[in-house]
């Protein structure tokens, strides 16, 4: 499968817009209008969308309103964005818009391709002997550590052991039996409630970082990854 950085603009035609900076680096560009359908091979999923980059100059509000076109593909539901901005437009952009970041124009093509790589590492996941990556998470067994986007949040070691026991079994759900006996072990004496404790514990101090979900009734499952990198 091809991997490429899908590029809605305004002007497409541009020496200095994104789609040939990237393609004179060397990465594979899909270029399309800002309210263009995206090309086949998108839809299908037949290329992966490594980061979607869009291009409106002086007008946010259009790159907005392209975003939310582009959302609408399955495929593209949670695909890392990146905003190009004109200077003077940079007061305008909120956190509620949408994207997951944003570069002024024009722009140094290697800053360009450095945030669509952080942002790919920022969606990417992974599982090693030593370290775990959920997203934004970053779990550090062999230190004891959990960064989010590199910021360090304090857990508790049970909190710690709780959260690589739900990482380590992404995508499937876990009863509170079973995070008992993995977690406090066979001949703790306590309660399922215990866990439910630690689960509002880590849900407050990760935030949304945190993909846990409740199945009533069952337990507790990191939601399975549907993107890849």
């Amino acid at each position: 499968m091809s991997r490429v950085v899908l590029v809605a603009t305004a002007s497409a035609e541009d020496e200095e817009g994104a789609s040939r900076a990237l393609d004179r680096l060397g990465a594979s560009v899909a270029a399309q209008g800002l309210f263009d359908e995206p090309p086949d091979r998108v839809v299908t999923g037949a290329s992966f969308v490594r980061a979607i980059v869009v291009e409106a100059g002086e007008r946010p509000d259009l790159a907005v309103a392209s975003l939310r076109g582009l959302r609408r593909v399955a495929a593209l539901t949670e695909t890392p964005s990146l905003l190009a901005i004109a200077e003077r437009q940079v007061a305008r952009i909120e956190p509620s818009i949408g994207f997951d970041d944003f570069i002024v124009a024009p722009y140094f093509p290697a800053e360009l391709y450095a945030r669509i790589r952080r942002l790919e590492w920022r969606a990417s996941e992974f599982l090693t002997e030593e370290r775990l990556k959920l997203g934004a998470i970053l779990v550090d067994r062999a230190a004891r550590e959990v960064t989010v986007d590199g910021r360090r949040v304090a857990l508790t070691a049970k909190e710690f052991s709780l959260l690589v026991c739900l990482v380590q079994a992404r995508g499937r759900v876990l009863s509170r039996d079973t995070l008992l006996a993995r977690v406090w072990g066979a001949r703790y004496e306590g309660g399922a409630r215990t866990v439910d404790i630690h689960v509002r514990r880590l849900r407050a101090k990760l935030g949304e970082a945190l993909p846990l979900e409740t199945s009533r009734g069952a337990g507790y499952k990191i939601a399975a990854f549907e993107g890849g990198t």
